[in-house]
């Protein structure tokens, strides 16, 4: 196997050139990373250029190596004339790659992320590149030798939008504290933006093709990631009707393989100054970028699934940072991750004044409050309070503004997605696979039949397996039942649903009740007369520490859909009155999350500390454990467990400061790289910073 001295102390001496019948090109060495999973491989490696592959193996290209008995794909990241290494060297095989694909900062962003993760480079690459699809390569590359590689093309000014008589403020940018330097040349500074509303003149998609367009007419690049399809289509909307399509591309994991890696090739040959995506899209191969914008930046869909986990906020700080751009992480809520970084100064508050956020806010009443559980006793038991009926009744008439769409926002998809017995209260179980059972439609309840979420298999004989009970009661009412209940409560009024499996991403200006999961309501066009928060509670109650913040950000996701107490329009929250219930009431996000870092800081929780998580079987857990030095003394072993996650798995979790963070991820990292290296641990996976686990 060549390059062995990478795993052992061997002496130092290094090789030299063997002879060659043809000699060698110029600079013949090639460092090479090796596209392997393996923790000790994360380094480059020695291979020789034959002088027939001299033009084609340029940094950035794909290629093709012989490693021990293997033969496997890496990236050629440069050229030199020094070999570092004492093995005998080989050549490389094939240069795969017609372009060089892996821009040079790109592939430094991606060293930066893999060592902030405790992850390899090879791991982050993979996100990096789409999958290569030849004839798109080749085409672009023909373009290149022909010179014909079409320049970004020009766009013009932005115009000021027509004013409207609505009675709230149309949104312009000198509303926004702090916004005017977004658009300032050569400025880097990076910001939170919280946007008061997200309707009319103030969708937030609006908003961001409009910074985008302003951009891109002073010929500034911009880089816009959104989580989720849905507002990636609004986006795309809004910026051909401002810029038209040919003005700026798209990159998305929905585009399919030819029509994502055609975008990144023209990404990558200089043909925009707009890129829109979803998560991968932070790794645009942009030569230079001028403002990056994250919309919903704490999103669980700008989370990779994959090793490394990465964040995309955090991508994106470390990537502004790199091309000395302007970056902006907005949001209509606030999280606790982002008020974090505000608090120690990596990010400066931007946002709309008092008077602004007052005018722009519907009425926001929550049933829990004194006055209202006075006049309607039962509202504490009812999932749909008297109070939300009226208020949707009102909203439908048009009784205190123009008549319009009623949003009801719900936890569940489903009919009635969770069933308990009676008896004991025990989850109602499969018999087969022990997944969920539930009730997909008004039928079932009527037959008592219930199916598991999991196998699909019906259960018309259920039988509880912690005591024998054979009746079921309803646990959370899902989409399809809340529009059932509803298109009988209001039988001449279109009921729509939203959901997971069929989001709608629009709705009119019609009366209608647009019931919807948190993450897929539509956006009305015209606004919602108002909308109907229920099963407050049952989400609040749901184990983690960052519940409270996720069902506060589903609240004012909907509630900024809302329109303005102005113009009649009204939430109403259906949960007891907590500190997330008033700051709903309230509409200050901000407020409500400064209360909740403080709390964290002082119980030295996330994300005012640190977490590293190992998984994986428990006597690899624990050797892993027992090898990493730490860069700071304790009485006690600073790690909780490991813990039993399943049959198979452990789960140790480390909290430690951020000053030492770049420290101990490090020494994690290299006690794994080890281990591996000697065979002694292959499974265990290391996640920095999970959202999921507390």
């Amino acid at each position: 196997m060549p390059q062995t001295d990478a795993l052992f102390d061997l002496p130092e001496h290094r090789a030299t050139l063997p002879p060659a019948p043809d000699g060698w090109p110029k600079q013949p060495v090639a460092k090479i990373l090796l596209e392997a999973p393996v923790l000790h491989l994360d380094r480059h490696f020695d291979y020789l250029i034959p002088k027939e592959l001299d033009a084609a193996a340029q940094p950035g290209v794909r290629v093709k190596v012989r490693f021990g008995h293997q033969q496997l794909f890496g990236w050629l990241i440069r050229r030199t004339d020094t070999i570092e290494t004492a093995a005998r060297l080989t050549t490389i095989k094939t240069v795969v790659s017609a372009l060089p694909v892996l821009e040079a900062k790109v592939f430094e962003l991606a060293q930066q992320i893999a060592q902030h993760y405790g992850s390899i480079t090879a791991d982050v690459l993979r996100v990096v590149v789409p999958r290569r699809v030849a004839g798109v390569e080749r085409e672009i590359a023909e373009q290149i030798a022909d010179h014909s590689i079409p320049a970004p093309p020009p766009i013009p000014e932005a115009k000021e939008a027509p004013l409207t008589d609505s009675g709230a403020p149309d949104f312009r940018w000198d509303l926004l504290d702090g916004a005017e330097q977004l658009f300032t040349p050569e400025h880097h500074g990076h910001y939170a933006l919280t946007l008061p509303s997200a309707h009319g003149s103030w969708d937030a998609m609006g908003v961001l093709a409009d910074a985008a367009h302003r951009l891109a007419a002073s010929q500034q690049n911009t880089l816009i990631v959104v989580p989720d399809h849905k507002h990636l289509s609004r986006l795309q909307r809004h910026l051909e009707d401002r810029i038209g399509s040919r003005a700026f591309v798209m990159l998305s994991g929905e585009q399919g393989n030819t029509a994502r890696y055609r975008s990144f090739l023209k990404i990558l040959t200089g043909q925009h100054r707009v890129v829109i995506g979803t998560r991968s899209a932070i790794w645009a191969p942009l030569e230079h970028i001028d403002a990056i914008v994250v919309w919903e930046p704490t999103s669980e869909h700008l989370i990779e699934p994959r090793t490394p986990y990465f964040h995309v906020h955090t991508v994106a700080r470390f990537r502004a940072s790199q091309h000395g751009a302007r970056l902006v992480l907005a949001s209509t809520s606030r999280a606790l991750e982002i008020q974090h970084l505000v608090a120690n100064g990596q990010l400066q508050q931007i946002g709309a004044d008092r008077p602004t956020r007052k005018a722009l806010a519907p009425r926001v009443v929550a049933t829990a409050d004194s006055f209202h559980a006075e006049r309607d006793p039962l509202a504490q038991i009812a999932r749909i309070p008297h109070l939300a009926h009226q208020t949707a009744r009102e909203a439908l008439d048009g009784k205190h503004g123009r008549p319009g769409p009623v949003l009801v926002q719900v936890a569940r998809a489903g009919f009635i997605p969770g069933l308990f017995c009676t008896n004991c209260g025990e989850s109602a179980r499969c018999r087969h696979c022990t997944g969920p059972l539930g009730f997909t439609d008004r039928f079932a309840v009527e037959r008592h039949e219930a199916t598991c979420r999991w196998c699909g298999i019906k259960e018309r004989h259920f039988a509880c397996t912690n005591c024998g009970g054979r009746q079921l009661r309803a646990g959370a009412r899902g989409v399809r039942r809340t529009a059932d209940e509803l298109g009988r409560a209001f039988p001449m009024t279109p009921v729509m649903s939203s959901s997971a499996d069929h989001m709608l991403v629009t709705v009119g200006e019609q009366p209608a009740i647009v019931i919807a999961t948190p993450g897929a309501e539509p956006v009305a066009t015209d606004g919602y007369a108002a909308a109907l928060l229920l099963d407050g509670d049952a989400q609040l109650q749901r184990e983690g520490l960052n519940v409270p913040e996720q069902v506060l950000g589903h609240w004012m996701r909907a509630a900024t859909l809302v329109r303005p107490s102005t113009q009649g329009g009204t939430v109403v929250v259906t949960a007891e009155y907590d500190d997330a219930v008033a700051a709903l009431v309230q509409m200050n996000p901000i407020a409500w999350a400064t209360r909740q870092l403080a709390q964290r800081q002082q119980l030295g929780l996330p994300p005012a500390m640190r977490v590293a998580e190992l998984i994986g079987p428990s006597h690899e857990v624990q050797k892993t454990i027992r090898n990493t030095p730490l860069p700071y003394q304790s009485e006690e072993s600073p790690w909780i467990g490991p813990v039993p996650v399943d049959e198979a798995t452990h789960r140790a979790l480390l909290f430690f400061p951020d000053h030492v963070a770049e420290q101990v991820v490090g020494a994690l990292k290299t006690t794994r790289a080890q281990l591996s290296a000697r065979g002694e641990t292959t499974s265990v996976r290391l996640r920095i910073d999970p959202t999921d686990v507390l």
